[in-house]
C-alpha cells in the first residue's frame, strides 16, 4: 500500500476530535465553576432542619448531616461547589395568615443564625454584585426567598419587612390558590391575578425583589409575565412537555420568559422530571383512597393494617419508576432549545422533596449534572450561563427595575379595597 494511501484514513480520523476524557469534563466543569458562582435557585434546608431537628436546630453541627434524611450539609455544598444558593423560607399553606407569617420570621430567623455560625462559609447577599464579591471570596452568597404569597397575609408592609430582612423573592402563590392569585395545584377562583395581585407584582419590582413563578398556575404566569417590568424567574420548576405536571412550564410560557428575560431554574424533583413518575405517584395515591378513605370510603375502611397490605402489594406489582440525572438533563437541554440558553438555571428543590434523581441525591452533585450537559456537547460559556449567569443577570434587570422606579410611592391598601372596591359586589 502507498504512503499515502496509509495516512488518508489517519488524516480523516484526524478530522473528528476524540471525545474528551472524562478528567477533562471535570477539569472543564471546575474551571466554569471557579469564574462563575453556581446558583440553586430553591434549597429547603431550613424547613427540614425544623422538621427534623427540631429545638437542635438552632445549635446543631451543620458540616456534616445524616444523608439519609438531609440532602444538605456544609461539607456536601463545597463538595458540589456551590456559590450561591436562594435558601427557601416555607411554611405551610393551610396555616392562617398571621401565623404565615410568625412562621416565615421565625425561618428567616434561623437562616440568619446559621449564617452568622458559619461566617467562613455563608454570607447574606441580596444584590448581583453581592454574590460575585462573595463568591470571589471562596465564601457561599446566601439569599433568601419566601415561598407563598399567603405569607405575606395580603399585607404591603409585611412584604416590605421581608425585604429589609434579606428576602430576594416572593413566590406568588404555594400548592393553595390564595386570595389574589391561582396556584398551579389548587382549584382556580380568579383566573390568574387580581388586581392585589398585580399590585404586588409592582411593588416587588419597586422593591427589587424577584418574582418568582414556580407553584403558580398557568394563567397566573402570564397575567405576572404582563405586568412586571423586570424579569422573572421561575426558582424551581421544570419543562411541560416532558413532564405534564402543572407545576411545570409550557412552552408557550418559555417563549414569553424568554421575551421578558427571565430564567427558568430546573427542578430536580421525581414526579416533575419523569412523566412516568408522575402518573405512577397519581395511580398510587388513588390506591391509597381506594383501601381506606375514613370516614366513608374504601374497601378496608377503618383496618389500616389490611391497607398497608394491599398497598404493599399494589407496589410490588408496580414498582416505583426510576428518574436520572440524564432526565433532569433533557429538561435542561428543552428550556434551552425553546426560550433559549440565556433562560435556563437550576433549582435543585433539595431537602424539599422525599427522594430525588439517581446520580442527584445531594447538594455535591451539581458538578455531575454540569458534566453530564459537556459531554452533550454544552460550550463552557453556555455552562457558565446555566450555572449562575443568567439568574445573576435576571436579578441585575430586578435591581434596574427598582432604581428607575425608586421615586413611585410603595403600594398601599389591601385586598378587600383594590379588588372589592366599595359599592361593588
Amino acid at each position: 500500500m502507498k504512503p499515502a494511501l496509509l495516512l488518508a484514513p489517519l488524516a480523516l480520523f484526524a478530522a473528528f476530535p476524540a471525545a474528551a476524557a472524562p478528567s477533562d469534563i471535570d477539569a472543564r466543569v471546575a474551571r466554569v465553576l471557579k469564574a462563575t458562582p453556581l446558583i440553586d435557585g430553591h434549597n429547603d434546608w431550613g424547613e427540614t432542619l425544623v422538621d427534623v431537628a427540631g429545638d437542635a436546630r438552632w445549635t446543631i453541627d451543620l458540616n456534616r448531616l445524616d444523608p439519609a434524611k438531609f440532602d444538605t450539609d456544609i461539607a456536601r455544598l463545597r463538595k458540589g461547589k456551590v456559590g450561591g444558593q436562594f435558601w427557601s423560607v416555607y411554611v405551610s399553606a393551610n396555616l392562617p395568615g398571621p401565623e404565615q407569617v410568625s412562621a416565615t420570621l421565625d425561618q428567616i430567623g434561623l437562616m440568619q443564625q446559621i449564617f452568622a455560625r458559619y461566617p467562613n462559609v455563608f454570607e447574606p447577599a441580596t444584590t448581583a454584585a453581592d454574590v460575585r464579591r462573595i463568591h470571589a471570596a471562596g465564601r457561599i452568597a446566601s439569599l433568601i426567598g419566601v415561598e407563598g404569597g399567603g405569607q405575606i397575609d395580603g399585607k404591603f408592609a409585611v412584604l416590605r419587612a421581608y425585604r429589609r430582612l434579606g428576602a430576594s423573592y416572593l413566590t406568588l402563590t404555594h400548592s393553595r390558590t390564595i386570595a389574589w392569585a391561582d396556584s398551579a395545584t389548587d382549584n382556580p377562583q380568579h383566573d390568574g391575578l387580581t388586581k392585589f395581585g398585580e399590585a404586588v407584582v409592582r411593588e416587588l419590582n419597586r422593591l427589587g425583589m424577584l418574582v418568582d413563578l414556580s407553584h403558580v398556575s398557568e394563567a397566573t404566569m402570564r397575567d405576572a409575565l404582563r405586568v412586571t417590568k423586570a424579569p422573572v424567574i421561575f426558582s424551581h420548576s421544570s419543562a411541560r412537555a416532558l413532564d405534564d405536571h402543572p407545576r411545570n412550564v409550557s412552552d408557550a410560557v418559555l417563549k414569553l420568559v424568554a421575551a421578558n428575560g427571565g430564567v427558568v431554574m430546573v427542578n430536580f424533583a421525581p414526579s416533575y422530571v419523569s412523566e412516568e413518575r408522575r402518573l405512577w405517584e397519581a395511580a398510587r395515591n388513588g390506591q391509597i383512597a381506594s383501601f381506606n378513605a375514613p370516614p366513608f370510603g374504601g374497601l378496608y375502611i377503618g383496618q389500616p393494617d389490611k391497607a398497608k397490605a394491599a398497598l404493599a402489594a399494589w407496589e410490588k406489582d408496580h414498582p416505583k419508576p426510576v428518574v436520572t440525572l440524564a432526565q433532569v438533563a433533557d429538561h435542561i437541554d428543552h428550556i434551552a432549545k425553546v426560550a433559549g440558553v440565556d433562560h435556563v438555571g437550576l433549582g435543585g428543590d433539595m431537602d424539599g422533596v422525599l427522594d430525588l434523581p439517581q446520580g442527584l441525591d445531594g447538594v455535591d452533585t451539581y458538578p455531575a449534572l454540569l458534566a453530564e450537559l459537556a459531554r452533550r456537547g454544552w460550550s463552557d460559556g453556555d455552562l457558565a450561563k446555566l450555572a449562575g449567569g443568567n439568574v445573576l443577570r435576571a436579578m441585575e434587570g430586578a435591581e434596574r427595575t427598582a432604581a428607575a422606579m425608586r421615586t413611585e410611592p410603595m403600594a398601599t391598601g389591601t385586598v378587600e379595597t383594590i379588588d372589592r372596591p366599595a359599592g361593588k359586589s
